[in-house]
């Protein structure tokens, strides 16, 4: 995942993604304003371990919490926590620390990752590339959105099913092709 010439190549790459797969594919149907918008803040975090992940974490909170022009924040670690694993520990404990820190019910934490797999999934089920990433991030939303998100849109509960369902019709070589398509871009 250090193959990237520079931090703008990982953002560049971070944004291909999420027009491609997360605007593209309509996984999320609420990110493609944001995204036209310029309400996405698209930061790099160049830690390994967790405790200076969790402060940049705590500063993107920060950051939100001063800029409301600014709808969500993607927390991208271009050269940590490349172990699924070792992610999923720091997803824990960023939940853990928003709660500490009295942002449980402002801010949620949405996963993504190069190796995303689904609890009980198999590693190659093309399902998993709806949470798969070009690096490992931590998604900040603002719960108020998601909210008025949940209030405002039609089977709102349906959609993970969806995506899950599109993301295995167009299988796991699609996935992979595009991964590597995405990564060529830069």
């Amino acid at each position: 995942m250090t193959d990237e010439p520079g931090p703008e190549a990982a953002i560049a790459r971070t944004r291909d993604w999420l027009e491609a797969v997360v605007v593209g594919l309509n996984f999320c149907p609420f990110a493609k304003r944001e995204l036209r918008h310029d309400r996405v803040r698209f930061q790099l975090c160049h830690a390994d371990d967790p405790e200076t992940a969790l402060m940049q974490l705590i500063e993107e909170c920060r950051h939100l919490d001063a800029s409301p022009d600014t709808e969500t924040t993607l927390l991208i670690f271009p050269e940590g926590f490349a172990d699924f694993d070792d992610y999923l520990d720091l997803a824990g404990l960023a939940e853990d620390l928003l709660a500490d820190q009295g942002y449980e019910g402002v801010y949620q934490v949405a996963s993504f990752h190069p190796d995303y797999c689904f609890a009980e999934a198999d590693s190659e089920d093309a399902a998993n590339y709806t949470n798969r990433s070009p690096y490992p991030m931590l998604h900040l939303l603002r719960e108020a959105s998601l909210d008025d998100a949940i209030d405002n849109y039609p089977d709102i509960d349906s959609i993970p099913d969806k995506n899950m369902q599109k993301a295995r019709a167009l299988g796991t070589e699609y996935w992979r092709q595009l991964m590597v398509d995405l990564s060529g871009r830069i």
